[in-house]
């Protein structure tokens, strides 16, 4: 049996310890490790009865966390592996959703989809191919001794960011859940003592193996309300950090900076952040503005700047990448714009186009990263390049509607699709997605600039700003459009006064006027179910 479901299903597991669950941030539920694998074990019974065998796929689609952790264990009991299913929201075209889901059971070749509130009645309703299972039936079976799992099988089937028609799933085995667990412990510090805060969807990498998975393995206490119920109130984020005396949390930079805005009018007293060792921002572009400006809206409440740690990570090296180091400030590159996007240089001298980038820290253990050109050879320190990574913890092969495919090169490094540079003292900085670098007389222009000058501009929604590169038949070679949200959608004289501050806001700052400035209602921007911004997508949004 694997070294982590060793020591999960035949090892004493804490009875004091465990996860505090609920949609509603004022009525959560505690539910001690060893009471959760006890109840796995009769879901493992129902898993068994239902035809799930060692090797099959077991499809999971649930809103309280503890449900999930059950079904989880209970699918690992079984000798199987689990896919977290992207959930519907309010917003979500259900006719689109359930085309998506029925693809993805069908890839996975899923034998039971075992479901929980609040998503029981309505799934029961659809025809998705599969049998569908309530938890509160799998529960009710015997208990069934655990199959005895190898270190190559495949633990997680991890939906990629962009699976949306055409469904993709990271092949996560127990090997590299055991490599990233040891990464993340080491790098963070993470301590059985510390308690976990989030409210990250459990379907995303960053909530089930960074928020879930790795207090889990560590035996250590963990609090998890559902992406709503912050979206409802983003307070509720410090309220909890507040109540239970959190130490570690995570989220995406967006919502650091809604959390310092809500911060910011809060009174002197009303939240005490100083437990909080470590913050960690990752899974989309970091911004330093938002580092800082969380940082001063903190420090009101106790929290020590030492506590952010911006970090590097992706579902292809199971979690994590490169983390700041634990308990030292974060730090940035003051670099020349021109240089970075007409050479690929970092140069830090003085400059007319200055560009502040956060450092990600140094790799993981495990974790071996470098920096190549176009050609594949490996650049020094300072030159960007394309990203890529080789250890334990990284995949092997994806899975896809046509079976799997391998990830790796012969060398076994994977490109991860980023492009960025290593510092002379090893840390990691991204400059960008390669297949969304804009291309304008010669610069290599990220996407994230211009989005970052547009958001400033008063009436843009903010984290609601899409760049990308576009050519109209009027137009002699590629510019820049940019789509932003904006409440004010139906107020012509406010969205021209918006598209010309925008206009002026990105050649400020970038050097280039944009071609075309798109203003439309809040929503309109399409993303994946993990949050981030699909630019590809966004181009049909600009009129014709």
């Amino acid at each position: 049996m694997g070294r982590l479901t060793r020591m999960l299903f035949d090892e004493p597991v804490s009875a004091t310890t465990g996860l505090w669950s609920g949609n509603d941030a004022s009525a959560l539920t505690f539910r001690s490790w060893d009471e959760l694998r006890a109840t796995a074990r009769r879901a493992a019974g129902g898993l068994a009865d239902a035809g799930v065998e060692p090797g099959g796929s077991v499809a999971i689609l649930a809103g309280d966390a503890a449900d999930v952790a059950v079904l989880v264990q209970a699918t690992w009991m079984s000798g199987a592996a689990f896919t977290m299913l992207h959930q519907p929201t309010p917003r979500t075209n259900l006719e689109t959703w359930v085309a998506d889901t029925r693809a993805v059971l069908r890839m996975l070749d899923a034998r039971v989809l075992a479901v929980g509130e609040p998503f029981t009645d309505a799934v029961r309703e659809l025809d998705l191919g599969v049998r569908i299972v309530p938890i509160e039936e799998l529960v009710t079976a015997g208990e069934r001794p655990s199959v005895a799992t190898e270190e190559d099988d495949i633990a997680v089937l991890q939906l990629t960011s962009g699976t949306t028609g055409v469904p993709k799933a990271v092949a996560i085995t127990y090997r590299n859940l055991y490599a990233n667990q040891r990464a993340m412990v080491a790098a963070a510090g993470f301590r059985s003592d510390d308690v976990v805060v989030s409210w990250l969807p459990l379907y995303h990498d960053m909530g089930m193996i960074g928020m879930m998975m790795t207090p889990m393995f560590a035996q250590a206490t963990t609090v998890i309300i559902t992406p709503l119920a912050f979206l409802g109130n983003p307070l509720s984020w410090a309220e909890l950090m507040t109540r239970f005396g959190g130490t570690f949390t995570a989220a995406p930079n967006f919502a650091y900076s809604v959390l310092a805005r809500r911060l910011r009018r809060a009174p002197d007293g009303a939240y005490d952040l100083s437990s909080l060792r470590v913050a960690v921002n990752g899974a989309e572009a970091v911004d330093e503005t938002t580092l800082r400006e969380f940082i001063a809206e903190g420090a009101r409440f106790g929290l020590r700047p030492e506590a952010l740690m911006p970090a590097y990570g992706m579902a292809e090296t199971t979690l994590a990448v490169s983390f700041t180091a634990a308990d030292d400030r974060y730090s940035v590159d003051v670099i020349d714009a021109d240089r970075a996007e007409l050479e690929g240089a970092i140069g830090r001298e003085p400059s007319a186009r200055p560009r502040t980038l956060t450092r990600l820290g140094v790799p993981v253990p495990g974790i071996e990263l470098r920096v190549v050109d176009e050609r594949g050879i490996a650049l020094p320190a300072d030159r960007i390049g394309a990203i890529l990574v080789r250890g334990d913890a990284v995949t092997t092969r994806y899975l896809g509607p046509d079976g799997y495919t391998d990830a790796l090169d012969s060398d076994g490094w994977l490109s991860t699709g980023d492009l960025g540079y290593l510092t002379g003292t090893g840390e990691v900085v991204v400059t960008g997605r390669k297949k969304d670098v804009i291309i304008v007389a010669g610069r290599n222009i990220s996407p994230v600039v211009v989005e970052r000058a547009a958001v400033g501009v008063s009436g843009v929604r903010p984290g609601s700003v899409a760049a990308l590169a576009i050519r109209l038949p009027s137009m002699a070679r590629e510019g820049i459009a940019v789509i932003a949200e904006s409440d004010a959608v139906g107020d012509s004289d406010e969205c021209e006064r918006i598209r010309k501050e925008v206009a002026r806001a990105v050649y400020d700052d970038v050097g280039i006027a944009p071609a075309v400035v798109t203003i439309v209602q809040k929503g309109a921007l399409p993303k994946t179910p993990s949050g981030k911004l699909r630019r590809a997508s966004a181009a049909a949004l600009i009129p014709g």
